[in-house]
């Protein structure tokens, strides 16, 4: 009798299993390249690996197509590289590295494989060497977070060949370079996010192609006329070009009705504001440290900001600064 109940629980057991058996015997090689971080104690070989911590599978076909590892706790036993035997979860549509400050090395190439992905987040790592272009091939992508890493050299141009993207992070890393003129050939019109890197040259006039929805350009080396981005038919919400070196005349620009905050702080922007400004609904304005000229129109939001959204210009005047004499 008691053999009978034993038999029926290990039946029982294998047969409540969903996790397909490929999957899991891949998952627990991750966990062995990771060294077996404590982040990752629910990874029981003896358990539904469709269970797991951090794993999710998909309710139909039960394969992983979920994976996201990450840590709030800055110190945690979790120092490896991108294990490439991620490349073997070929259903992943999600996958996700954050907040993990020993995980180190290149962006795995086997990542390449993934080619279901629609989400791929590694950020707040220490990850370095290149952004690769072999991430071009991963066509289903909506999102690419590759933020907060130690990334360098220059941006490739390919990735404009994702037809899907929705967002773009490359922001708080060490890359150098151009912005690619290819991507003002994006389909999709993705968000972009390039600050904080050592980008230098001008905005590609190309990227006035695109009608983006928010632009961040900030703390880079980038010159010349960024007046392309605007226009009278964009659809452009936020747009951030502080602490760069852009020059250009400000005074006939004509902006998006959709622009909400406005960031050109830092440059070397001249000219006067143009009195379309005043038919914005700008929740954030700020132009300071610039070379501008002349009074500052009257109407809309522009008396709602203080002093430091104007100061440290050329001849700028009028409320809020000082009234012009």
């Amino acid at each position: 009798m008691l053999r009978l109940s034993l038999l029926l629980i290990l039946l029982s057991t294998v047969v409540s299993e969903l996790c397909n058996p490929q999957d899991k015997k891949v998952l627990l090689q991750i966990k062995k390249d990771l060294n077996n971080p404590y982040l990752l104690a629910s990874w029981d070989p003896n358990t539904d690996c469709c269970h797991w911590y951090t794993v999710k599978c998909d309710r139909k076909t039960h394969r992983i197509n979920s994976l996201t590892i990450f840590s709030s706790v800055p110190e945690t036993n979790f120092s490896a590289q991108i294990p490439p035997s991620v490349g073997l979860l070929p259903y992943l549509e999600t996958l996700e590295f954050h907040k993990l400050p020993k995980l180190t090395g290149p962006l795995q190439p086997a990542i390449a494989k993934l080619t279901n992905l629609k989400f791929l987040r590694i950020s707040w790592t220490n990850l370095s060497g290149p952004v690769p272009s072999f991430l071009a091939r991963l066509t289903n992508l909506t999102f690419l977070d590759l933020s907060f890493n130690n990334l360098s050299g220059s941006i490739p141009g390919s990735l404009s060949q994702l037809p899907n993207l929705d967002a773009l992070h490359l922001d708080r890393n060490h890359l150098t370079g151009s912005i690619p003129s290819s991507f003002g050939s994006f389909k999709s019109n993705p968000d972009i996010y390039l600050s904080h890197n050592n980008l230098s040259g001008p905005i590609p006039p190309s990227l006035g192609n695109l009608n983006l929805t928010v632009l961040d350009l900030s703390r880079n080396r980038l010159e010349g006329d960024a007046s392309g981005l605007f226009g009278p038919n964009k659809t452009a919400q936020i747009v951030d070009l502080s602490r760069n070196q852009l020059s250009f005349d400000l005074s006939n620009v004509e902006f998006p009705a959709s622009l909400t905050s406005l960031d050109l702080n830092h440059n070397k922007v001249y000219g006067k504001l143009p009195q379309g400004l005043t038919a914005l609904d700008l929740q954030y304005l700020n132009v300071s440290y610039n070379r501008l000229c002349g009074q500052i129109p009257v109407g809309g939001k522009l008396q709602s900001f203080d002093v430091y959204s104007y100061f440290h210009n050329k001849c700028l005047c009028g409320s809020p600064l000082p009234s012009c004499t």
